[in-house]
């Protein structure tokens, strides 16, 4: 009796269920076609944002760099996109309300990192489309895939989304910044504002728009990112007390201390003699991997190819000739001290003999799980004076903690089975080597999911002839439009 009651409901909900699925492939198709149809407006509207430049540490491009990005969101339907001043460059707050049950989080960036336009095939700021064997068409231009490429082809999603006269599966609650790539100093003012909080407390998680596709198509899903702490070491004249107060002869180094000298003889004693360990004195101890961690890499290890990744990377060895699955252990739980770069004196053509009076080393220190940002540099500045290095000027300009997430969270969840219905098994990941802010949203007081999603390819990012694949050559690699398909096919699995 009681089945026989039940049947005519479970009848009912299985039909509901038929039509629903059978109405989000009716959605998709109309949004593909969407897709396709307007690919050559998205494309260009990636290649007008890649020239309006903005360059934090320049301080190039603000405040037209938010207003340009407010300006993209509003177009892609956020019904508001707010300005929003810091003390250092602003950010964008925008929120896309349809009554849909669940609301998700966006991180976007809109600043990018300098470039010298002679180290360019391509001129940086005018995103040609051009033929690159054996990738196919690609756009190349700085922030091509660091990040306006797969974030022009999200705002490209929400695009064909409207323009197939369909209703967006979730809310939205854009946070978008100016100052990524100096180390987000300024970040917490934007997110810690109570009209921004209250949005994002609604929200399922935070992901950012990105192209996780290696090469070969083998996708990694990243649960956390390491922290970064970015600044320069000054060692000046004038600071330290010996040495020259300004330049001068080089023939006086016989009886004039060197200022750039003590500052080469201060970096010596952060790292050991081959500069792979760090040896400021207690320092923060990273977490060790846990099984669950060494699993993960054990398996992308078997998987990813070594040979491709030194190509890619142009380097010929691992530290100390590791083999791959232990470089990638260390990749994923070592800390780091990285020079960047070492300004003194003279650098231009041709020799100039003098004693410079200051010398400027650019250093960034990477963090992994249970490290914080201002334990290391207190642990830095402590060592530089105990060291008799006081003198030298420590002057942070950005940074960060790392960032963890639950590989059961509802948006990581969702990353995977959208992954799996292009074909593709994901591999989990501990956490990116590189880093993001996304402690704002992992940490207290919001709480939530973050991460990374998107198919697509680029390369170079930071670097000469950055990439950004439009239309691939290769069958295992989405080109623009297979990305702005997988952002669709991604806020409807969020949405379930």
């Amino acid at each position: 009796m009681i089945i026989r009651l039940l049947s005519p409901l479970l009848t009912v909900a299985l039909l509901a269920g038929v039509h629903r699925v059978s109405g989000a492939e009716n959605d998709f198709a109309a949004i593909k076609t969407e897709i396709t149809k307007r690919h050559d407006e998205a494309v260009k509207r990636l290649q007008d944002w890649i020239g309006q430049v903005s360059i934090a540490a320049e301080d190039r491009g603000y405040p037209e760099g938010a207003e340009y990005m407010a300006k993209l969101a509003r177009d892609a339907g956020f019904q508001q996109a707010t300005v929003i001043n810091t003390d250092g460059k602003p950010g964008v707050f925008a929120t896309l309300d349809v009554g849909a049950p669940k609301t998700v989080g966006l991180y976007f960036m809109y600043d990018v990192k300098q470039f010298d336009p002679a180290e360019w095939t391509s001129p940086p700021t005018e995103a040609r489309n051009v033929d690159k064997a054996p990738l196919g068409k690609v756009i190349i231009g700085r922030g091509a895939v660091n990040q306006k490429g797969p974030e022009a082809a999200f705002l490209a999603a929400l695009h064909a989304i409207r323009g197939a006269g369909k209703k967006m599966p979730v809310n939205l609650v854009m946070v978008a910044e100016g100052e990524e790539e100096i180390g987000s100093p300024h970040i917490p003012q934007l997110v810690r504002r109570p009209e921004v909080l209250d949005a994002l407390k609604k929200c399922i998680g935070v992901f950012m728009p990105s192209a996780t596709q290696d090469l070969d198509g083998i996708v990694t899903v990243n649960l956390g990112s390491k922290g970064v702490i970015e600044l320069e070491l000054v060692s000046s004249g004038e600071k330290w007390g010996r040495g020259p107060a300004k330049d001068i002869h080089s023939s006086l180094k016989a009886m004039v201390d060197s200022p750039a000298w003590h500052l080469v003889k201060a970096l010596n004693t952060l790292v050991s003699d081959d500069g792979n360990e760090i040896k400021i004195d207690n320092y923060p101890k990273p977490q060790p991997l846990s099984a669950e961690e060494k699993a993960m890499i054990g398996k992308v290890s078997t998987v990813r190819n070594e040979a491709q990744t030194k190509r890619l990377f142009n380097v010929q060895h691992w530290i100390n000739d590791l083999p791959w699955e232990q470089a990638n252990e260390r990749l994923e739980s070592q800390p780091t001290v990285n020079i960047e770069g070492l300004v003194g004196g003279y650098t231009g053509p041709g020799g100039k003999t003098i004693l410079p009076h200051r010398a400027v080393a650019k250093i960034d220190m990477r963090l992994v799980p249970e490290m914080k940002a201002t334990d290391a540099l207190a642990a830095l500045k402590a060592h530089l004076a105990k060291h008799g290095f006081g003198d030298i000027e420590v002057n942070m300009t950005g940074g960060y903690d790392p960032t963890s997430t639950s590989a059961d969270s509802a948006l990581i969840k969702a990353q995977v089975a959208t992954y799996k219905k292009f074909g593709i098994d994901p591999l989990l990941w501990p956490r990116n080597a590189g880093s993001y802010p996304g402690y704002v949203f992992t940490g207290e007081p919001v709480k939530l999911a973050a991460g990374h999603f998107g198919l697509g390819h680029g390369s170079g990012a930071h670097a000469p002839d950055e990439y950004y694949i439009i239309e691939s050559a290769n069958p295992k690699i989405q080109g623009f439009d297979g990305a702005v398909i997988s952002f669709v096919e991604y806020l409807y699995e969020l949405a379930k």
